[in-house]
């Protein structure tokens, strides 16, 4: 594990490209990168290579000049080939351990998990943070995994340790406080962003209600 970990704390917005939010992920990222989110990740499930490539070097451009991290949805080769920061995988894309050795110096490794057995084995490979959900039900995305609640996210902060752990799954602003109270070191959020009206000021919110403490 590389000592980025730490560099993936804090929001990450996931920019996708599911019709229903009415803004391509080059339009979700702007917003984002406006707010000055730490993280931005492209989700590309639906597009091809050559459009992921085209939207993942316009996303890289905007990350780079807001000063926040980019992250690649399971594909490395795309990742490296739009000099991303990382790449993140989820359970059934290529194991980290695939990732060559060359191209595992320049990315940071996100790994996706959902049950106490995925985060054990996570402990075991080389990646830098892990996320775990979904937290609470979500409709942004395809899951087979019922929503874990936050006694499960507390052992899951635990069982990750001592790499960082982003939440995900239902998200909204009211929950992030507590979430930050039971130690995660970050969240992720799709249709919080990518739905509201006000893209940039929802990311904006967020921010501020993940730095806040509860009362």
């Amino acid at each position: 594990m590389s000592a980025s970990g730490d560099a993936y704390r804090g929001l990450h917005v996931l920019v996708d490209d599911d019709p229903r939010w009415g803004r391509d992920p080059v339009e979700q990222a702007r917003a984002a990168c406006r707010a000055r989110v730490p993280v931005v990740q492209l989700r590309a499930k639906r597009a091809g290579d050559r459009v992921a490539l085209a939207w993942a070097r316009e996303i890289r451009a905007l990350t780079r000049a807001a000063g926040s991290r980019f992250v690649v949805n399971d594909r490395f080769d795309l990742a490296l080939l739009a000099d991303a920061d990382a790449v993140h995988l989820g359970q059934d894309d290529l194991s980290p351990s695939a990732i060559p050795r060359a191209v595992r110096a320049r990315l940071a490794v996100g790994r996706s998990t959902h049950t106490p057995e995925q985060l054990a084995a996570a402990r075991d490979e080389d990646v830098d943070y892990v996320a775990y959900g979904p937290v609470f039900g979500t409709r942004s995305k395809d899951s087979p995994f019922a929503a874990r609640g936050l006694e499960a996210l507390a052992d899951a902060v635990r069982l990750a340790a001592p790499r960082p752990l982003v939440a995900i799954g239902g998200l909204e602003r009211d929950h992030l406080p507590l979430l930050r109270a039971l130690g995660v070191a970050g969240v992720a959020v799709i249709s919080a962003v990518a739905a509201a009206p006000e893209p940039e000021q929802a990311a904006a919110a967020l921010i501020d209600a993940f730095d806040a403490r509860p009362a």
